[in-house]
């Protein structure tokens, strides 16, 4: 019927009234006239055959007059939708799913350009805190970021109540059309082994189930008498953050990459006023961070799990922000406000708390047995030529590993970095080693050299124009590249890299030096990341070329030397415009 009626269409813009008797506007010829009779003849019959086509065609002309009339009358728009319309309509509905799912800028400022109200707002703007204030921000809202690719972000805002007993979190007078959600909080969402380890949150909400727009609280009568009833109750405009401290938790890298920074990122902004409820909570890690937990928030963290009390609260972020591995990108934190040595300036928080400790230990110290005594002003030391020569040399950090990747040739090493003007300090890190004391080697150093691993990652400690030189060993360039060699550039380090030979490698002897494994790495990485970490992280012990190592010493300490000159021209520069 549609094929039809589309002849029909064409048939009828196409169709002319016939100009001449010898052209006729139908294709169907005429019926055959009878043998004793000529249509077109000349003698007595012409007349009548005559009258007999004007019968005819009459009536086809009134009815072709009135298909026409018909025709004009209709718009030409509900006859035939175009290619450009369909597309168009079909890009609108992909730019809104867009804006839902995967907001930027642009789609950001259109969004706020179009509606006031909460639920038009990309969920990122009330993650970040851009929503703004008014009625908007007395709404109540519930919504997920699940654009990253690292991580959920879910946004609650309202009366929010915690459900310890039932991992979850209520949100009483949700929006409606509002539907349950489930967020792991924790930033390696593309790792599912992972993430089926971290425990999952949900986000219950509850539609009219208690008070109106009038506000009422827990404990009053009628329907709101069905909600659980607040144990503790957090002051208004301090929200939540919900997060793991599961995973890989234990590892320093991941405790940083995958934690301390996405927490950073996430509640920076709240400037303390924030309360950390925490998921798989451990103890250790509390005393191990705590100084920069104490940075962050003002309150006492909340361990989700064995904490039965009912919190609640007026705003909750379920979930943590991440930019990158080891990274702080200030272009994405909330108006591009942060910048890097704000960072940095919470990373000195460990020196901070070290100091602390220290002046506390002495202010005892000196008031024990004390009393009625005289003390003795200390004896100062000369300093011999060779003491100043001492200072005068950068200070070099090494840290050493004992199972894995380990140097098998670290007293070269030391040797090549005395000669080559620096002043080597070797650290053997265990679990049970302080924070604040890698925090006090590091701050103080001028370069750091370790091999791939975990505990390069101490390098957020050093001062901007520091010098890291990692150690690259075989299979292992992109991981060293990605997860420390850019970032710490970004944070305004100088970064060398010394990559293993294939004759460097313990794996040469196991492999042969010619062996795919040796020569081709990215066979055994193309196998999966447990297989590259089986072989090349795993089994793997370098012996350095010192000849090659120490050229690569006197880079680092050449651009320590202009770092300083640069340092100081800046300064002076800073002065004499202050004059």
């Amino acid at each position: 019927m549609q094929q039809a009626s589309s002849h029909q269409h064409h048939y009828q813009h196409s169709a002319k009234p016939p100009v001449s008797r010898s052209s006729s506007w139908i294709r169907r010829s005429p019926p055959p006239s009878p043998p004793h009779k000529k249509l077109w003849g000349g003698g007595g019959g012409g007349g009548g055959g005559r009258s007999r086509y004007v019968c005819r065609i009459v009536p086809l002309l009134v009815l072709t007059v009135y298909s026409i009339f018909t025709v004009v009358r209709i718009p030409s728009s509900s006859l035939v939708v175009s290619t450009a319309d369909s597309e168009r309509v079909e890009r609108r509905e992909d730019v809104e799913a867009f804006k839902t799912h995967l907001p930027s800028n642009q789609n950001n400022l259109e969004a706020r350009e179009e509606t006031r109200s909460p639920a038009s707002l990309p969920c990122s703007a009330l993650i970040n805190g851009e929503a703004g204030g008014g009625q908007a921000a007395a709404e109540s809202a519930l919504c997920c970021d699940r654009s990253h690719y690292r991580s959920d972000v879910c946004y609650l805002r309202g009366d929010v109540r915690t459900d310890p007993s039932t991992s979850s979190v209520l949100l009483y007078n949700a929006p409606r059309g509002s539907a349950p959600e489930k967020v792991r909080p924790y930033t390696r969402k593309f790792e599912g082994s992972i993430m089926s380890t971290i425990d999952e949150v949900t986000i219950v909400p509850v539609v009219d189930a208690g008070s109106g727009s009038n506000g009422t609280t827990a404990g009053d009568t009628g329907k709101d008498s069905l909600r659980r009833r607040c144990d503790v109750r957090h002051p208004p405009g301090v929200p939540a953050v919900v997060f793991s401290t599961g995973g890989y938790t234990g590892n320093v890298y991941h405790e940083f990459s995958d934690g301390l920074i996405p927490l950073f990122i996430t509640a920076q902004r709240f400037a303390g006023e924030v309360v950390f409820v925490v998921l798989e909570y451990h103890y250790w890690w509390l005393g191990r961070y705590g100084a920069v937990l104490e940075r962050l928030t003002n309150y006492k963290v909340v361990d989700f799990r064995y904490d039965r009390r009912v919190h609640c609260f007026s705003e909750m972020i379920v979930g943590l922000r991440i930019h990158g591995e080891l990274v702080v990108d200030p272009k994405l934190m909330p108006n591009g406000s942060l910048q890097v040595p704000a960072f940095k300036n919470w990373t000195e928080t460990f020196e901070g708390s070290r100091k602390a400790r220290a002046s506390r230990t002495s202010r005892r110290c000196s008031t024990r047995g004390t009393a009625g005594r005289r003390r003795r002003p200390p004896r100062r030391r000369r300093r011999s030529r060779r003491d100043h020569a001492k200072v005068a040399k950068p200070k070099l950090v090494i840290f050493i590993r004992k199972q894995n990747r380990v140097l098998l040739n670290l007293p070269h090493i030391v040797t090549a970095c005395r000669r080559a003007g620096f002043a080597p300090h070797v650290m053997n890190l265990r679990r049970q080693t302080p924070l604040p004391a890698i925090h006090a080697a590091l701050s103080s150093a001028d370069a750091m050299v370790a091999v791939h691993g975990a505990a390069v990652t101490h390098f957020l400690f050093m001062r901007p124009g520091s010098v890291l030189l990692q150690i690259v060993p075989v299979g292992l360039d992109w991981a060293a590249d990605a997860f420390y060699g850019k970032p710490a550039q970004q944070l305004g380090l100088g970064y060398l890299e010394y990559k293993v030979a294939p004759e460097e490698s313990s794996l040469a002897a196991e492999y042969g030096v010619n062996s795919t494994v040796v020569r081709d790495p990215s066979v055994i990485s193309s196998r999966g990341w447990w297989e590259m970490k089986k072989v090349y992280m795993d089994r793997q012990n370098v012996t350095l070329n010192i000849k090659r190592f120490g050229e690569l010493l006197r880079s680092a300490r050449l651009h320590l030397k202009n770092a300083t000159a640069c340092g100081k021209a800046a300064s002076a520069a800073t002065t004499t415009a202050a004059r």
